[in-house]
């Protein structure tokens, strides 16, 4: 019988018949933990529009293949975000998901936005930690099983981004994601700055603001710290100015994770593509640097096992190098300190 630990492996380009071959490996070497006949929720994240570094849509038609002959019900899920840009509301969401190729026509199955198309199809579940006494997340629950696909890849304010982010900020309301990005807020190295405006224009609070041929400055009681301006200032003019210690972030996304996983636990897989590694997530449009060569696809039972081995594999230098001097680690030991860990 597996453990909630382990893992399989399978190395494989980006290049669909060999990532397919592999995913199928993996897929059929999972114990399903579905009840016969239940509605399965996939959670993908589809891209922000303009990005290219999502996920490519063949690995979730494979999974609703995969799971249609096991005789479930297969349905495809994503939440809406805090920040501008083609996912903010639940109907751009759908038009993005749509254009990158996660319509039902593509994949076979329903595509829907879990914290609905007004982003209030939420419920608050217990969580009772240092940070949050219960956080807000989709109302997806009433599903049978859950299969969590992710982009293994660098974040700007996580470090790395894969099952334990996808749990928190890809579960989250609206509201959630909010608490989580709270400390977070925009510092500006003049020297950098070419004053662009471009900072200006992605900001979906009005936080940001510049008169005239002055820098931007920015109102830290409207910011939301979404950090849009952040990852996606040309010159790198930006960098994140933390309120409190990273940490706080990291125990943030854990904690949140943590009370998702309490109401999937023994009904959900885990699958993390260790492929076209980046240096950022894919809520940014545009160009995303590669970091890591392709390394593979991993499966597992356990969002923390599977992202501890996903580091291992890919190399912690990697995202060190990225991101350096973030406190990405502490996801870990938190997890260690709140029991959020494979049995």
């Amino acid at each position: 019988m597996k453990g909630e630990g382990d893992c399989l492996f399978k190395p494989c380009l980006l290049e669909e018949g060999q990532a397919v071959a592999a995913l199928r490996e993996i897929l059929d070497w999972f114990v399903v933990p579905f009840p016969k006949g239940a509605r399965v929720g996939v959670k993908v994240h589809w891209g922000e529009r303009g990005n290219r570094s999502h996920l490519p849509p063949f690995f979730t038609r494979e999974i609703v293949r995969w799971l249609k002959g096991g005789g479930f019900e297969p349905f495809v899920f994503d939440t809406t975000v805090l920040y501008s840009g083609g996912r903010r509301k639940g109907e751009e969401a759908l038009e993005t998901a749509r254009r990158h190729g996660f319509s039902p026509g593509a994949l076979g199955c329903p595509v829907t936005v879990a914290d609905g198309l007004d982003g209030l199809a939420v419920v608050d579940i217990p969580a009772g930690w240092r940070h949050f006494p219960t956080v807000q997340v989709a109302d997806v629950f009433s599903a049978g099983g859950f299969v969590v696909l992710s982009h293994f890849k660098g974040h700007m304010a996580a470090g790395f981004g894969g099952a334990i982010k996808n749990l928190s900020m890809g579960f989250a309301s609206r509201a959630q994601k909010q608490r989580m990005h709270a400390d977070a807020r925009p510092f500006l190295n003049r020297g950098a700055c070419t004053r662009c405006g471009l900072c200006v224009r992605v900001c979906p609070s009005g936080a940001a603001v510049m008169e005239g041929e002055d820098y931007p400055s920015f109102d830290d009681g409207l910011c939301i710290g979404c950090a849009q301006c952040i990852g996606l200032c040309p010159e790198a003019a930006l960098r994140i100015f933390w309120e409190t210690d990273n940490g706080v972030f990291q125990e943030k996304l854990v904690e949140t994770a943590a009370a998702v996983w309490r109401l999937m636990e023994g009904k959900a897989v885990f699958i993390n593509a260790l492929l076209r590694v980046t240096a950022e997530c894919d809520c940014l449009p545009g160009e995303n640097p590669v970091i890591a060569p392709d390394r593979g696809l991993l499966g597992g039972y356990h969002p923390v096992a599977v992202d501890r081995e996903s580091l291992r594999i890919v190399g912690e230098e990697v995202f060190e190098g990225a991101h350096p001097g973030l406190s990405w680690r502490r996801q870990f030991t938190y997890a260690s300190e709140i029991g959020f860990l494979p049995r």
